[in-house]
């Protein structure tokens, strides 16, 4: 692999790992506004965790295309 692509590699698999922990995130503030009564903060944040999790699905894709 060249140092581009090596480079690359450790880019995507940092960006998964963090945009994981996001997601994660995410659905905890979800779960603490709905126990709060904030149904509508939590539906957002529900949304903003799914589509963090489609976002960490591209990037695995990309990073299956580097390999």
């Amino acid at each position: 692999m060249s140092q581009e692509g090596y480079r690359i590699t450790k880019l995507l698999e940092h960006w998964i790992e963090h945009n994981d922990d996001h997601v994660k995130r995410f659905r905890d503030v979800a779960e603490e506004a709905s126990s709060a009564g904030l149904q509508d903060v939590a539906e957002y944040m529900r949304l903003a965790a799914e589509k963090g999790d489609e976002v960490t699905t591209h990037l695995k894709k990309a990073l299956n295309s580097v390999k």
